[in-house]
């Protein structure tokens, strides 16, 4: 008679859903599952699916678990990968004023510009993670208001490399672009990746730009930058104002060239928090957009139109191609200082862009150090770095470590303590648990149909994708 490995599950309409820790998934009907509870006889077919996915086994149980510890491991595979992602805060300054900002300050009268100094040391730092590749990824505020800077630390960077393949980005509105910053883009292959929300209505809704319209502005330098051959690329934060303008947001992006579209729920810190009875929205009215547009985007792709959603990208990597995809917020740990690190414009050094956007608040739980004071090993071995791991293990938390979708999730203690005072989650399904389980709800609904043209064009978005 066959061992039962451990597995979770979740009864659906018409069948039951089992996942176990080496991100596997398997539906059953409810009678093939009753039989797997009680160990009774399955079906070949069924009883050999269940082997190869390791949900059960005939053999010794100290054999099983040699063979079973590398698969394990393959998807544990960041933990081995020192902190590769740096992200450096050039300037808290903006010349945006969006309603969600969480980082931004609207005045230019004060210089919160990072120096020459503060930036040589981010970079010193960022050089001593013990990783071949690691990415410098420049954001604000604005950070092209303090290009100067960006330009000082791509070439500090390359000469101090010592072998190291450094990867930039530059996270920007895009409206303050010249001729020089991109040749300057283009000479250093930085990759570019702004904001579009919408069409113009949501664009100038969302991300206002003093008296222009930052639509015209932002869309004008994309075409520019697309001009070039630059890749660029878009990111889309959802707000109350888009819940009912999904088909014009997909047809913006499909109008501007883009093969992809991710999109974003509002993260309730900052100005998001303070605008929430405004701009936000219960996790159930973000779920029924994210179903009506991704099923707009399959309909799209029906139409011959190449696009995909890079959610569901994530995910669908992890669940389908059981790839151990190295998304900060969808891992266990999560990525908070072993996988990234943000350094603010001041010197001071945050597990992660969350935790920096914390501090805006008032609150500096997530600062680990300063440039000044620290090296990377500090960082990195900080308690603070430890609390976040601890908090973030999906497989010890309450929940989290019976639910079927533990495989595939994320949590993030920096939103935790924000909004319940404790990095650790004290309330059964939050709101960001709630979006994530309704994502992978509406993502299985679609596997569960195999042979449908509409799982056909999901499978196809991974494939198309590194």
């Amino acid at each position: 008679m066959y061992k039962l490995n451990y597995f979770n599950f979740e009864e659906r309409e018409n069948n039951y859903l089992i996942t176990n820790d080496l991100g596997k998934y398997q539906f059953l009907s409810k009678d093939n599952f009753k039989k797997l509870m009680m160990k009774e006889e399955l079906e070949n077919d069924i009883k050999e699916q269940l082997i190869q996915k390791r949900f059960i086994y005939d053999e010794n149980s100290e054999i099983f678990a040699n063979k079973s510890y590398l698969e394990v491991r393959k998807q544990k595979n960041y933990i081995f990968t020192p902190t590769a992602l740096h992200i450096i805060v050039v300037t808290k300054n903006c010349n945006f004023n969006c309603v969600y900002c969480q980082a931004g300050n609207l005045s230019q009268k004060e210089n919160f510009n990072m120096d020459i100094d503060t930036a040589k040391r981010c970079v010193d730092i960022a050089l001593q993670s013990p990783t071949k590749y690691i990415t410098i990824e420049f954001q604000g505020g604005e950070p092209l208001l303090n290009f100067d800077v960006i330009k000082f630390i791509v070439k500090y960077a390359n000469e101090n490399a010592n072998g190291k393949y450094i990867e930039y980005n530059l996270v920007s509105n895009l409206t303050l672009l010249t001729d020089d910053m991109i040749q300057f883009i283009k000479d250093n292959n930085l990759i570019v990746c702004t904001s579009i929300d919408g069409n113009r209505e949501l664009q100038n809704k969302n991300r206002p730009y003093a008296n222009n319209d930052s639509y015209n502005e932002t869309i004008k330098k994309i075409k520019q930058l697309q001009e070039h051959n630059i890749p660029v690329s878009a990111i889309q934060t959802t707000t109350r104002y888009s819940l009912n303008k999904y088909k014009e947001i997909v047809d913006e992006y499909i109008n501007l060239g883009f093969k992809d579209l991710f999109v974003r729920p509002l993260t309730q810190l900052g100005k998001a928090d303070r605008n929430w009875e405004k701009i936000g929205y219960s996790a159930e009215e973000f779920i029924e957009f994210y179903k009506n547009i991704l099923s707009y985007i399959i309909e799209k792709n029906k139409e011959g139109i190449n696009i995909s959603e890079r959610h569901s990208c994530i995910f669908l990597k992890k669940i389908l191609a059981n790839e151990p995809i190295n998304y900060m917020e969808l891992r266990s740990p999560c990525g908070g200082a072993i996988g990234q690190m943000a350094y603010y414009y001041d010197g001071n050094v945050y597990t992660c862009d969350e935790g920096r956007m914390l501090s805006e608040m008032g609150d500096d739980s997530f600062k680990i150090g300063n440039v000044f004071e620290n090296n990377y090993n500090d960082l990195v071995k900080s308690d603070t770095t430890k609390a976040l791991c601890v908090s973030s293990c999906l497989e010890c938390l309450n929940k989290c470590h019976s639910c079927v979708y533990m495989p595939f999730c994320g949590t993030c203690p920096v939103t935790n303590l924000a909004q319940e005072n404790n990095i650790f989650s004290r309330i059964p399904e939050n709101y960001r648990c709630k979006i994530y389980k309704g994502i992978q709800d509406t993502l299985f609904g679609y596997i569960d149909n195999s042979n449908s043209e509409d799982v056909q064009i999901l499978k196809g978005w991974i494939s198309n994708t590194d």
